[in-house]
């Protein structure tokens, strides 16, 4: 069996995306970018079980599929998906100190993993099967 081209292609495929987030994001960095994204996914991780998070990952490209599951505890009980102001915050929290994620981090996110990153019908197949507020989490206005 030949190597999947996800991970053949997987360095170039995240370094495109995580240029996206940058530029969506209209951050100066990289490493902006990158702790972007992680408050992003994380903060979406932490209100699915481990099962939901498993199902969600799996549409993920390899590199952002590491970086949704790194430094998780799965056996912690996630909290419902709180207002989009909350969740807001939930990303600015995490790492604090080096998050320099906008108002509009999730839609930007979600705007990059949507236009470059993922198969948006198995994605949006996916989300509809997670718990209320999964949907509205990456969804993209306008």
């Amino acid at each position: 069996m030949p190597m999947p081209q996800t991970y053949f292609q997987a360095s170039r495929d995240f370094d495109a995306f995580i240029q996206d987030v940058r530029d969506t994001c209209m951050l100066q960095t990289h490493h902006q970018a990158y702790h972007t994204l992680r408050a992003v996914l994380h903060t979406f991780r932490s209100h699915l079980t481990t099962s939901d998070a498993l199902r969600f990952a799996n549409v993920l490209p390899a590199v952002t599929r590491a970086i949704f599951v790194e430094d998780w505890t799965p056996d912690e009980t996630p909290a419902p998906f709180p207002e989009r102001v909350a969740l807001i915050s939930e990303v600015k929290s995490v790492r604090r100190d080096h998050n320099l994620a906008p108002e509009s981090a999730i839609e930007d996110v979600a705007t990059a993993l949507r236009r470059s990153s993922v198969d948006e019908r198995e994605l949006d197949r996916v989300l509809a099967e997670l718990p209320e507020g999964a949907s509205e989490y990456w969804s993209v206005r306008g």
